[in-house]
C-alpha cells in the first residue's frame, strides 16, 4: 500500500524533521564526552544518522508502508542503543514521534508513539537516578503535541480534499448543464423551425398545388394559360419538395434514423445497467405520422421515462404506442413509488416536466393525463387526433435523386 503525498508543504515539513533529527544527533555527539562511553555514543550517533539518511534519500520509504515500517524499526533500534548510552538521546524522541505518525497508519503509529514515549521516560529515569515530574511531562507532552498536530492536519486535509472534489464535481456538473442547455436550445429551435416550415410554407405550397391542379381541370388543354399553370404547378411541387427537405434536415436526430417506433425502441434500450427494465410495444397498424406528431410523442416519451429513472425508483416500465383509426396514443407506465398529481400542480410540477408534456399534446389538439398515487406507480397517457388522410403531410424522406420530387 502506498503512502499518499499530501502536498509540497508536507514534503517540506518532513525534510525539516530530518534536519531536526540530524541536529539533535550532532548535539548528542558533541556532548558524548560527558558520558561514560564517549566512543560508543559517537558510534551510535553515526549509525542512527546513517540509517536516517538512507530513509530520507530513499523514495520507497515514502511510497510503501512496509518499507517505512522496516526503516522506522531500524531507526528506533539505533535510537534505543543511543538512549542506553547517553541521556541526550532523549531529545531525538520528538522528531521520531512525527515520523511515526506521518509514515505509519494510525493503528500502528499511535502504539509506536506510546512505546517511544515510554522508552524516553525510562531512559530519563535510569540516567538521572531519581523520579521527577519532568521525566513524565516532557516526553508525554511532546507525544501529545505531535499526535494532535498530525491528526489535526490529516482531518483538515481530508476536509480540504472533500471540498476540492465537491468543487470539481460542481464545475463538471455546471459544464454538463450548460452543454445540455445549449443542446436543448438548439434542438428546440430546430423543432420550432421545422414546425413553422411544415405548418406555413409546406402547407401553403401544398394548397397552391391543389388549387393549380383544380384550375388545370377547369381550363381546356389547348388554352394559352394551360402551359403557365403547368409551370406554376411544377414550381410549387419543386418548392414543396424543397420545403419538405428542410423539415427533414431539421428533424431531431432520434427520428432522422427511422420511424417513431424505432426511436422509441432505441430509447427503451438506452438505459443504464441499474435502470429499470423498459419494454416497448406497438398496438394497431403503424402509420406514418406528420413530423410534429412524431416529435411531440418522442419528446413526451423521453420526458416521462426520464421522470421514471430519476424519481420513481421503479423496477419495470413500459412504453406503448397505439395506432387507431382517428388517433394515435402513447402510454408510459411504471411500477415505481408514484406521487400525488394534485400536489404538483401549479408551480411545483415543473420539476416533473408535466407542463411541457401537456403543452406539447395540447398544441396538436390532443389530450394529456397522469394517473398516479403514492406507492401505486405512475401512468402517463397522451392521445393525438390524426388529421384527415387528405390533410396529412407525412415526414419527408431523403429523395433518391437531386432532381426528384418528394
Amino acid at each position: 500500500m502506498e503512502i499518499r503525498e499530501h502536498s509540497t508543504v508536507v514534503v517540506a515539513l518532513r525534510l525539516c524533521l530530518y534536519a531536526l533529527l540530524a541536529g539533535l544527533l550532532v548535539l548528542a555527539a558533541v556532548r558524548a564526552g560527558d558520558s561514560a562511553h564517549p566512543v560508543a555514543v559517537v558510534a551510535a550517533v553515526l549509525v542512527m544518522g546513517a540509517v536516517s539518511a538512507v530513509g530520507a534519500a530513499s523514495p520507497r520509504v515514502n511510497r510503501s508502508r512496509r518499507t517505512a515500517a522496516m526503516w522506522l524499526a531500524a531507526v528506533s533500534a539505533a535510537w534505543l542503543v543511543l538512549l542506553v548510552l547517553s541521556p541526550d538521546g532523549l531529545w531525538a524522541a520528538f522528531p521520531l514521534y512525527f515520523l511515526q505518525l506521518h509514515l505509519l497508519p494510525v493503528r500502528w503509529s499511535l502504539p509506536a508513539v506510546a512505546l517511544t514515549a515510554g522508552a524516553a521516560i525510562a531512559s530519563f529515569l535510569v540516567h538521572s537516578g531519581h523520579i521527577t515530574p519532568g521525566a513524565f511531562i516532557g516526553p508525554l507532552l511532546g507525544a501529545a503535541v505531535a499526535v494532535a498536530t498530525v491528526l489535526g492536519y490529516e482531518a483538515l486535509y481530508r476536509e480540504s480534499e472533500r471540498r476540492r472534489e465537491l468543487i470539481e464535481e460542481l464545475i463538471a456538473t455546471r459544464a454538463e448543464l450548460a452543454d445540455a442547455e445549449r443542446t436543448a436550445g438548439t434542438l428546440a429551435e430546430r423543432e420550432r423551425l421545422a414546425h413553422e416550415i411544415h405548418d406555413t410554407l409546406a402547407q401553403g405550397l401544398s394548397s397552391i398545388q391543389l388549387l393549380l391542379r383544380a384550375a388545370q381541370r377547369l381550363i381546356p388543354a389547348d388554352s394559352p394559360a394551360s402551359p403557365h399553370i403547368e409551370q406554376a404547378r411544377a414550381a410549387a411541387q419543386d418548392n414543396l419538395a424543397e420545403a419538405r427537405r428542410f423539415v427533414r434536415a431539421l428533424t431531431p436526430p432520434d427520428l432522422a434514423r427511422g420511424s417513431l417506433a424505432g426511436a422509441l425502441e432505441r430509447l427503451c434500450l438506452s438505459g443504464a445497467v441499474d435502470a429499470p427494465k423498459v419494454r416497448f410495444s406497438v398496438s394497431g397498424t403503424p402509420a406514418e405520422l406528420p413530423t410534429p406528431y412524431e416529435v411531440a410523442l418522442l419528446r413526451i416519451a423521453q420526458s416521462a421515462l426520464g421522470n421514471t429513472l430519476r424519481h420513481a425508483r421503479a423496477g419495470r416500465a413500459e412504453i406503448t404506442l397505439s395506432f387507431m383509426d382517428t388517433a394515435v396514443a402513447l402510454d408510459v407506465v411504471d411500477d415505481g413509488a408514484g406521487f400525488d398529481p394534485g400536489s404538483v400542480r401549479g408551480g411545483r410540477d415543473s420539476g416533473f416536466g408535466l407542463p411541457a408534456m401537456r403543452s406539447r399534446a395540447q398544441s396538436l389538439g390532443g389530450t394529456f393525463a397522469v394517473e398516479s398515487a403514492p406507492g401505486q406507480g405512475t401512468a402517463v397517457a397522451v392521445t393525438l387526433p390524426l388529421p384527415a388522410p387528405d390533410e396529412r403531410v407525412p415526414r419527408p424522406r431523403v429523395p433518391r435523386a437531386a432532381g426528384s420530387h418528394a
